[in-house]
């Protein structure tokens, strides 16, 4: 039996590489990846909300899920989410081994501080708190947005522009929302002592910006989306 779920999945995954764009799923992948890293600099901190750098492309991977759930279905976008999540995770564990390593970065050469060598090690390593942490509240988040934006279309009747930002806008919003307040719940409650308000004020307002980062891209996902081609059953 559990063979047979393995062999249904690798099938599904084999013929989803062979009709997946190339371009959307590399965007997909090493936004995934970037993301991870530039969330170790702050972007904006005041009372009541904190961002990191990981904001200026957090919401892409969930256009590309979104332009992936219109053209594949919500189960589908999922195991791609899926798939660039373990991708995040391999480069995290080399990322990891490679700051282990006894050698220098050039910064170092730059200043010949051994403070910025230990520093940018402990930049490119990362926390592995925070980083599954972060996997595991996009998992959530991209089996939520596949959710969210099946059943939302289902309502809708027109196959147009309109009725993707309807569906993207709204599942981003939801999912968006989950993301952020799984990642204050493993990783900002436990470890940097935030309280349950905090969490709740940052992962709606966070997700609001975000949401406001896929309204002025909505227009290149939907072009996007219908250079997509349907994978053969």
């Amino acid at each position: 039996m559990k063979n047979d779920f393995f062999r249904r999945e690798y099938d599904s995954y084999c013929a989803l590489m062979r009709k997946v764009p190339s371009l959307a799923l590399t965007i997909l992948v090493l936004s995934v990846v970037s993301m991870n890293l530039l969330a170790n600099k702050e972007l904006l901190k005041t009372s009541w909300i904190a961002l990191d750098c990981g904001f200026a492309l957090s919401w892409l991977p969930f256009l590309i899920m979104d332009c992936m759930c219109k053209v594949y279905g919500g189960k589908d976008a999922t195991r791609l989410s899926i798939l660039a999540l373990v991708i995040n995770l391999i480069f995290f564990g080399i990322f990891k081994l490679i700051a282990l390593t006894p050698g220098m970065w050039g910064e170092y050469y730059a200043t010949g501080l051994h403070e910025v060598n230990d520093s940018l090690n402990r930049t490119i390593g990362g926390s592995s708190w925070i980083v599954f942490g972060s996997a595991l509240a996009m998992f959530v988040a991209s089996i939520v947005n596949s959710i969210v934006n099946v059943s939302v279309a289902k309502l809708l009747r027109n196959d147009n522009y309109k009725s993707f930002a309807v569906r993207s806008f709204s599942s981003t919003l939801v999912s968006q929302f989950v993301d952020n307040l799984v990642f204050a719940l493993v990783v900002s409650i436990p470890l940097f002592g935030w309280n349950m308000k905090q969490a709740l004020v940052c992962a709606i307002t966070a997700a609001l910006l975000e949401l406001m980062m896929e309204v002025c891209f909505s227009g290149i996902g939907y072009k996007l989306s219908k250079k997509m081609t349907k994978p053969e059953t």
